[in-house]
């Protein structure tokens, strides 16, 4: 018989991908205290240019909040599925936003990008670019990263990235080449190749940056964030870099979770970065 610990990790994969049944799973071991939620807002006009707003009922003096993104390769994904998340930062005292973004096919490159833009710019309205802090991961740490690291897009929006609080990416793909894989080729159509890549903009000056990955990643192997952690360290900007040994493209995240905290130390890194900041 499997336990509620087993089903949750057996399900972090599907949770990941964008799948509602497994992300019940773990959602179900979440308590509902420490947050007030606000589902659902618009921060533009189209059906999936919604976000979710989990505010601490004890917030931090300093007001600081993360705007999160997930993962699903730009196919797949819901921001209700992250509602471990959500209660993991904002029981802590950090304000929590998950935005859903649109997906392929009904858009390509960049167009997920540009709604995460559209996202950090309600947040920047709401509570002040300098108390936010972009986080996501897998593709979503790709779009928090190209947020983070190149000019257009939060400029076309009137947000100064150098403003923001800083970037925190999980298990991202930094240095990659879409036409590498097939299933990628059609995301991301004839985007130029090194202006898709984050890691290409990351020239000085960037906002300070924490990245995490774990060592047995095959998904997204974790010589992107090496990678990237060198290109902001050769900028000249603040950077920490995270390697979890024995852990997964999915537990790393699922983590955030009080039943699966104890699988890697996730939570805690990002809480400790954020008191640093």
């Amino acid at each position: 018989m499997i336990g509620r610990r087993g089903a949750v990790i057996g399900g972090l994969a599907a949770l990941t991908g964008g799948c509602s049944p497994a992300a019940a799973v773990l959602n179900a071991t979440v308590p509902r205290t420490g947050y007030l939620l606000e589902a659902d807002l618009p921060y533009g006009p189209l059906p999936r240019q919604r976000l979710d707003f989990y505010a601490p009922v004890a917030p931090r003096s300093d007001g600081k909040t993360v705007v999160f993104f997930y993962g699903g390769a730009w196919r797949q994904g819901d921001k209700a599925d992250y509602l471990f998340l959500g209660q993991a930062l904002a029981s802590r005292g950090v304000g929590v936003v998950v935005a859903d973004y649109r997906l392929f096919p009904d858009v390509r490159y960049p167009a997920f990008i540009q709604d995460g833009a559209l996202a950090v710019s309600w947040s920047a309205r709401r509570f002040g670019s300098e108390k936010l802090f972009l986080m996501g991961h897998s593709a979503g740490a790709y779009i928090a990263s190209m947020l983070a690291a190149n000019t257009i897009y939060l400029r076309a929006v009137a947000v100064d990235r150098l403003k923001l609080g800083g970037l925190i990416g999980i298990s991202g793909p930094y240095d990659f080449q879409p036409r590498n894989y097939s299933w990628l080729r059609d995301v991301f159509d004839s985007a130029d190749n090194a202006a898709i890549q984050p890691i290409s903009h990351a020239r000085a000056p960037l906002p300070p940056a924490l990245l995490l990955h774990g060592t047995d990643d095959h998904l997204v192997t974790p010589r992107n964030s090496e990678r990237l952690a060198a290109a902001w360290q050769a900028a000249r900007a603040p950077i920490a870099l995270r390697l979890y040994e024995k852990v997964d493209h999915f537990t790393i995240v699922g983590a955030f979770a009080d039943v699966l905290q104890a699988r890697a130390p996730t939570r805690a890194d990002v809480l400790a970065w954020l008191d640093a900041r």
